[in-house]
């Protein structure tokens, strides 16, 4: 590891609070790629963070989430899907980076 390459003691940025209530909004609502698509949900909603047009290894911030079923977003009990932890890039030719559906996410919220 190479400390000149990392920023002064406490000048980290800091990390985002946690918000359960859009946590538990996102989960309430349907994949949204099934739902766009016209794919029967065959798995209950997680909530997945934007991993797609950032750098580092955090976790994106809460406000950075979308709904996908099991198989579009683990894909490990349902395979009948492109998961996006498993094949990012086919993920991404067939329904665009994952960054474009929080817009989606935020609509139906606030209905």
């Amino acid at each position: 590891m190479n400390i000149l390459n990392r920023p002064p003691l406490g000048l980290k940025e800091p990390r985002a609070k946690r918000d359960p209530k859009r946590l538990a909004a996102v989960a309430a609502l349907p994949c949204c790629i099934c739902n766009e698509f016209g794919m029967t949900q065959n798995s209950p909603t997680a909530v997945h963070h934007a991993i797609m047009g950032r750098g580092g290894n955090r976790r994106a911030p809460d406000c950075m989430t979308m709904p996908l079923c099991e198989g579009h977003h683990q894909g490990g009990f349902d395979t009948s899907k492109v998961a996006i932890h498993r094949e990012p890039k086919r993920w991404r030719t067939l329904y665009g980076a994952d960054t474009d559906w929080i817009s989606w996410t935020e609509e139906r919220i606030e209905q």
